[in-house]
């Protein structure tokens, strides 16, 4: 039962470049079986506008590519779809890879700052599972960061690898949030994505007209379901996204040298110009945008850093020499990255989702 088809765009170390095996996918979450279908090609697959198809198909590709057990995120909660979110991972360990002689750093001596872990805490899963990172997940929801916490409790070979914290002020990113001595090899960030709660409902409204759900031909009114879920802090800010990334870039000034490479997603190509600007505000030493692609779709993500070259050499030297010994035969693979520009894409995000 496995999709042949290999999935365009997925980085190369992507656990599903080459398609889902159902069988296998199945056989670790048995409670994936009675949403599998059957596409008109012969393939097994499920509905991806189902909702508890997509957490169960979640859940399985959890188990299954990186051993996690008790995978469960409340209701109303981010569903995330698991390719897109460790294809960030995979890119972030390459951009490391460029201040490390081309060899990913892995092991405990590599720190990763999450910013909006979310209840489904998916990027330290994916990142320590991975390359043995770890992670400090930050977010303003307490209960998200209670689930999250009950999914690493599940998962006992995790523990010292992933610290959750709540940052109490909802407009900080940055400010207030670190501690004495802590240094993060690079931060992470899936930013709220639309302006407000009628933007969300705009944007899953028309997704659903035309995945030709019940009403939207009619001139129905249909409430929408959000096949990958989300809301409030998750889905917006005042601003969307833009906003965000920019006031993320702001505070990042005043914490310059505690973050190697600070990066967030950015779903609207439309938004780096404004982006560039804010970065050249700043007075950043380097930034980069590198370009992912998930089938049809095509995203990005914005990377900037306030060390040079020497510091970051001097970084690799000190800090970097502890993760070797875990992972001796680090992968070795050839480096690209672009320089930050606005040229625009092709994007189109999942309904509820900016991955």
């Amino acid at each position: 039962m496995t999709t042949p088809a290999q999935k365009p765009g997925l980085h190369p170390r992507n656990k599903n470049v080459a398609g889902y095996d159902f069988a296998a996918l199945t056989a670790v979450a048995p409670g994936l079986i009675k949403f599998v279908i059957t596409t008109k090609a012969g393939t097994p697959s499920i509905d991806f506008a189902n909702p508890s198809a997509v957490k169960a198909f979640n859940r399985a590709l959890l188990a299954l590519h990186y051993g996690i057990k008790g995978w469960e995120i409340p209701a109303g909660y981010l569903c995330p779809p698991i390719p897109g979110r460790a294809d960030y991972i995979h890119h972030a360990a390459d951009l490391l890879a460029t201040c490390n002689k081309k060899t990913i750093p892995t092991g405990a001596g590599v720190r990763v700052l999450d910013i909006g872990v979310g209840a489904n805490c998916v990027y330290p899963l994916i990142g320590a599972a991975e390359y043995g990172w770890h992670f400090l997940g930050v977010d303003i929801d307490e209960a998200a960061l209670a689930n999250a916490q009950m999914i690493l409790g599940k998962n006992e070979q995790l523990a010292g690898m992933i610290e959750l914290r709540h940052q109490p002020v909802w407009d900080n990113i940055f400010t207030g949030l670190l501690r004495s001595g802590e240094n993060f090899e690079l931060s992470i960030c899936n930013p709220p994505f639309h302006n407000s709660p009628d933007d969300v409902h705009a944007v899953s409204q028309r997704k659903w007209n035309n995945l030709n759900k019940p009403g939207a031909k009619k001139g129905v009114v249909q409430q929408p379901r959000l096949n990958f879920g989300g809301g409030g802090t998750e889905l917006w800010c005042n601003g969307g996204e833009r906003a965000f990334v920019k006031n993320m870039i702001e505070q990042s000034t005043a914490i310059p040298k505690r973050v190697m490479w600070f990066t967030s997603l950015v779903s609207q190509a439309d938004n780096l110009v404004h982006i560039e600007a804010a970065l050249k505000k700043a007075r950043v030493v380097e930034s980069r945008t590198i370009t992912m692609a998930q089938g049809q779709k095509q995203s990005r993500f914005v990377a900037w850093t306030f060390c040079g070259n020497g510091e970051r050499e001097k970084w690799r030297k000190e800090r970097w020499s502890m993760a070797a010994p875990e992972t001796p035969q680090a992968p070795r693979f050839p480096v690209s990255a672009e320089p930050l520009t606005s040229e625009p894409a092709t994007e189109q995000p999942l309904a509820g989702n900016t991955d």
